[in-house]
């Protein structure tokens, strides 16, 4: 088997507070014997629990890196019981760059699993988790966001799985999160996800989308923060109450609840965030950008539920998803008639 050819600057398992690098050589025209450096932090104390938390899968999401950064600089060891890995910038030359695939090669970190030790840049990181850190852990979270091009109402999501027994554990630990919704997902493509790679391995995995537009909010990086911490509470890592306030649940059960544009042109929405719309109704339309006198195309909900994501910037391509719907099962399916 070809060794990986990442290598940390830190241990993997010795208690303390330890901050460091996983370093990948790659050689490029400015530095012949260059590195990356993707920052790493350990922070363990005695036996328990492993949780992998990660930011930054794609480079312009934040909230993941903000409450990853601040839980690196704010934790002791005497506060932890187990350990916690944490990688604030997942793909970190996407970081570097705030953009959502890396520079160097174009690779999206959520398509590249389970890796390659001998390809790209991005396909050596996805490797070096997929055999390396992975493996360490019991539960992990990746932080998602809606980055440039997509906004989100603020959720957790765990996924439908063929193990329901780990399907289970992966709601619990959703519940655990408990951002102001949460979302049961099914992936209409799950291929190469780190997602999927977690899954596969029987590991817990929570994710989130929290906001978008390239940004992120006072809201968005609140969520992020508490959620971490409940979830760290939750699993015994760390002590205290968690904090816990309502959620509305949500199931994407199918390619009905996605809208795609057809065409070029500038995005018009018609429906917000958090707004329940009923099957057929307008949530967006695109207006032609090089003509007067046309009409713009209508885009309807393939099903009645809650607007969840839109699309984000005032231009659209033909292909681009406009809108995700999501149906509220926190309710009786009589007290949302509307949405039904």
């Amino acid at each position: 088997m070809i060794k990986n050819p990442i290598s940390a600057t830190i241990p993997l398992d010795a208690d303390g507070v330890h901050h460091g690098f996983l370093r990948l050589p790659y050689s490029r025209d400015d530095s012949a014997w260059g590195s990356i450096m993707i920052p790493i932090s350990v922070i363990q104390n005695g036996r328990g629990p492993t949780a992998l938390l990660t930011g930054a899968n794609h480079g312009d999401e934040y909230e993941g890196p903000i409450a990853l950064l601040e839980l690196a600089v704010t934790l002791t060891a005497a506060q932890v019981s187990g350990r916690i890995i944490i990688v604030p910038a997942f793909n970190f030359p996407a970081f570097r760059a705030g953009t959502r695939t890396s520079p160097i090669d174009k690779g999206n970190m959520n398509r590249s699993f389970p890796g390659r030790p001998n390809g790209t840049p991005t396909e050596k990181i996805a490797d070096y988790f997929q055999r390396t850190l992975l493996p360490l852990a019991d539960v992990a979270v990746d932080f998602h966001s809606g980055g440039r091009t997509l906004d989100f109402v603020p959720f957790a999501a765990a996924h439908i799985q063929d193990d329901k027994a780990n399907e289970a554990a992966c709601f619990a630990a959703m519940d655990a999160f408990n951002a102001p919704y949460s979302v049961q997902l099914l992936e209409i493509d799950n291929a190469g996800m780190y997602d999927t790679a977690v899954e596969d391995m029987g590991k817990v995995l929570v994710s989130t989308e929290l906001g978008g537009g390239g940004s992120s909010s006072a809201k968005s990086n609140a969520i992020a923060k508490k959620g971490l911490r409940n979830i760290l509470t939750y699993y015994g890592i760390l002590q205290g109450e968690m904090e816990i306030a309502p959620t509305i649940k949500l199931d994407v059960p199918d390619g009905d609840c996605f809208i795609f544009s057809e065409a070029d042109g500038m995005h018009e929405p018609v429906v917000d965030l958090g707004e329940i719309v009923c099957k057929g109704d307008v949530v967006a339309r695109v207006w032609p950008v090089d003509r007067t006198g046309i009409a713009p195309t209508q885009y309807r909900a393939g099903r009645g539920g809650i607007l969840i994501s839109r699309h984000f910037p005032g231009l659209v391509k033909s292909g681009d998803c406009v809108a995700v719907i999501g149906v509220d099962v926190s309710v009786p399916k009589a007290e949302n008639t509307r949405a039904a």
